[in-house]
């Protein structure tokens, strides 16, 4: 298991199921073929490989594997939630639900990136 502790992996796994339920909504308000539904769609197969590896933290086993070029095609929706995540909290008066929710969320994220880049060791 990684430093961080079980309730942290757990909280992660919550924060990116969320993640990815939002982006999935998201997405159906596009046509296919657009930039913003292809956005949405690498963003989720990102977040799908990233709540696998957190995931993986909680088991002694590897449970999934990705091809490299999957793992690869990842890092850069990631990069980006965290990126766009901290500006937009920035932003936001602490306390409001939002910097809340997006703290949570850039938590997971922290936990899941690193895992994203070992994986591609």
């Amino acid at each position: 298991m990684s430093a961080h502790t079980k309730q942290d992996i757990e909280e992660a796994i919550r924060s990116i199921t969320s993640m990815i339920e939002k982006s999935e909504n998201a997405q159906n308000k596009f046509a296919p073929g657009t930039s913003q539904h292809t956005l949405q769609k690498n963003r989720i197969q990102a977040l799908y490989i990233a709540l696998s590896l957190v995931k993986n933290e909680l088991s002694e086993n590897d449970i999934i594997s990705y091809p490299k070029e999957d793992l690869e095609a990842a890092v850069a929706p990631i990069a980006s939630l965290i990126s766009k995540s901290e500006k937009a909290r920035e932003k936001l008066k602490q306390g409001a639900w939002q910097h809340t929710m997006l703290g949570e969320n850039l938590k997971a994220l922290y936990i899941a990136s690193p895992l994203l880049s070992k994986a591609l060791k």
